[in-house]
């Protein structure tokens, strides 16, 4: 057998092993360390591979930005962050139909904006907005998917956890794709938006309206905050105004938030050390799976499969377009069955070869940048797509009473938009690339 038959016999064996619930870190392990065994017939080799893979994956100074951004969005949620933000979103647009539930897009976005990842976002601001939902008669499953669906917002706007792996693994500019990133966040928040008025007016019994707030409380409220608003002037200001590399952003955003959850009496040695402990599980399960992925990768490497892939698929001669088409239908399908940091780091190392030998009429870097934040969009779709979208899962359990199909049916308008936001997204690749293009 040769090595690239051996390559391409790993997916089903990889995909077996996924099935049969072994998590994807350590099927991705086992495979690659196996496979290299079979490629080199030398046990030596894989375990020197074992040493130098770990060490050079580790030492990365690139990845400590994850732990940093992880722990931002824990101290964000002691500082009160996530609840001011709520409130304020609330006041404006509370007492309008279907206005509670857009004002959870709307602290979603916010807190996205301190924390870059989906479930921590989707977790914090289902306790906080899923009382005031029901509160005001809100149907669990329109509210429970309107906050799983905004929980994806959480890895769209920058600063993103997902976005710094495809950084490292495409060998991209972090700044450059967080920059990339603003407007179709902005397009999300925007169309989760639509989508909600859009579903109570054709399902008018599914939300309640609160009372209208004196324009005196909601300007205290938008004052209350002011400290998320600091911390992302702060953090991504100075990362653009070259103050400080991303890594040291992450770094100065965490200690920021660290200082206003103490001054908010948030942050004490209990809950300090509770975030500290949350923050090292996260970041170890995250490093596990990157450490996996990079024994996999690099056996797929060694046996030649991206490379002959790519050159495949431009020997076929199909456009550009449908060849991009297809690779995202097949995001999408993987969606259901994958979470997000999982289907990156499995198949940017494929896909993106097949990309970047494409002409999108782009520049080499502009096609990276721009296939980026796409794939980052159809992952987040994965989240909120059933049958194993995992911010359903999250919120859901927060909401016993509601049956999971009712989500089920009210998250659909919400996958629709995000195929909507997608479509156009592929078609103007301007609008992604605008500010990139602006600042350059």
């Amino acid at each position: 057998m040769s090595n690239l038959e051996i390559g391409i016999s790993s997916f089903p064996v990889l995909l077996i092993l996924i099935f049969l619930r072994i998590p994807i870190g350590l099927a991705m392990f086992l495979v690659g360390l196996g496979g290299l065994y079979f490629v080199t017939g030398s046990p030596n080799m894989s375990l020197a591979k074992l040493k130098t893979e770990t060490f050079s994956t580790f030492s990365s100074y690139s990845l400590s930005i994850i732990p940093m951004f992880l722990l931002m969005g824990h101290f964000a949620t002691l500082g009160g962050m996530s609840t001011a933000l709520f409130k304020a979103a609330e006041s404006f647009l509370g007492h309008r139909k279907g206005g509670v539930a857009m004002a959870a897009i709307g602290a979603c976005a916010g807190f996205g904006a301190i924390c870059g990842s989906s479930l921590a976002t989707a977790a914090t601001m289902g306790q906080v907005a899923l009382p005031e939902l029901k509160k005001y008669g809100y149907s669990g499953g329109f509210a429970t998917a309107t906050l799983a669906a905004g929980g994806t917002l959480g890895i769209l706007i920058p600063p993103s956890v997902i976005l710094v792996i495809y950084a490292i693994l495409t060998e991209q500019n972090i700044a450059k794709l967080f920059l990339a990133a603003f407007i179709p966040g902005l397009l999300a928040a925007l169309g989760y938006m639509l989508t909600v008025s859009i579903y109570v007016r054709l399902n008018p019994d599914s939300a309640g309206v609160r009372p209208a707030v004196p324009y005196r409380e909601r300007f205290k409220a938008l004052f209350d905050v002011w400290p998320v608003l600091l911390v992302f002037m702060l953090v991504v200001g100075g990362i653009y105004q070259g103050w400080f590399t991303p890594t040291e952003g992450a770094a100065v955003g965490a200690a920021g938030t660290g200082l206003i959850a103490f001054l908010n009496r948030g942050l004490n040695r209990k809950t300090m050390m509770e975030s500290f402990m949350a923050t090292a599980r996260n970041t170890a399960m995250i490093f596990f799976i990157v450490l996996g992925a990079g024994f996999y990768n690099g056996f797929l490497a060694l046996t030649q499969v991206p490379q002959e892939l790519a050159r495949y698929v431009v020997d076929l001669g199909y456009s550009p377009w449908m060849i991009l088409t297809v690779i995202l239908a097949l995001y999408l399908v993987f969606g259901c069955v994958m979470d997000s940091l999982s289907m990156i780091l499995l198949t940017i190392p494929i896909f993106f070869p097949i990309i970047m030998s494409l002409d999108f009429g782009l520049t080499g870097e502009e096609a990276a940048i721009w296939f980026g934040i796409i794939v980052l969009i159809v992952v987040e779709v994965g989240l909120i797509t059933p049958p194993v979208g995992l911010n359903l899962f999250v919120i859901n359990s927060m909401d016993r009473k509601t049956p999971m199909i009712e989500t089920y049916k009210a998250v659909i308008y919400f996958v629709g938009s995000d195929i909507v936001r997608v479509v156009l997204l592929v078609v103007f690749p301007g609008i992604t690339l605008f500010l990139l293009r602006l600042t350059s």
